[in-house]
């Protein structure tokens, strides 16, 4: 059985992790009532979660794209490939896509976004009040998406690994 290298397997659970962290703290976070101290600093380190993952998002790209990853079983029916293929797809795209599109909700709603308290991103559009909602909407929409194809992705690995036993999962194990 091939498996993932060791720098793919901890971009994989090392972003996987931040994703959920992120995505849990996205949920405290809207739903605390009014502006607080802890509220503003749960923000920060939602943003400063997004950014790392779009960075070690792009880290990991770059090695998939240097490292052919192991092959499919080839017990494995091709609609399944194709489905596997896809979801990787997605998971990347959703990677970028969910990080930029708070950043650029937080551009359009006045708010800089300064990651770890030290680096200011640049400010690529102005405060836009028409704009706003629409990331927001966009952010939250990309956000559930991703939530879902993580989760469906979780499943199919479990499936792989319980009922199919075809060693899917123990190739991105360490």
């Amino acid at each position: 059985m091939q498996r993932y290298t060791h720098t793919a397997m901890l971009l994989h659970w090392l972003i996987a992790l931040l994703i959920i962290a992120a995505f849990g703290l996205g949920l405290i976070m809207t739903d605390m009532p009014g502006i607080t101290p802890t509220k503003l600093k749960y923000f920060s380190w939602h943003k400063w979660l997004g950014v790392t993952v779009l960075g070690l998002a792009a880290l990991r790209l770059l090695w998939r794209r240097a490292n052919v990853p192991p092959p499919h079983p080839a017990s494995m029916a091709v609609w399944q490939k194709k489905a596997a293929d896809g979801m990787h797809v997605a998971l990347y795209i959703l990677m970028f896509a969910v990080p930029l599109s708070g950043y650029f909700y937080t551009l359009a709603a006045g708010f800089p976004v300064v990651y770890l308290g030290l680096v200011e991103l640049p400010v690529l559009i102005a405060p836009n009040p028409e704009l706003k909602p629409i990331l927001k909407e966009v952010h939250y929409i990309l956000t559930m998406t991703m939530a879902a194809a993580v989760l469906a992705h979780a499943l199919a690995a479990l499936k792989h690994h319980f009922i199919d036993r075809d060693g899917v999962l123990k190739r991105m194990l360490p």
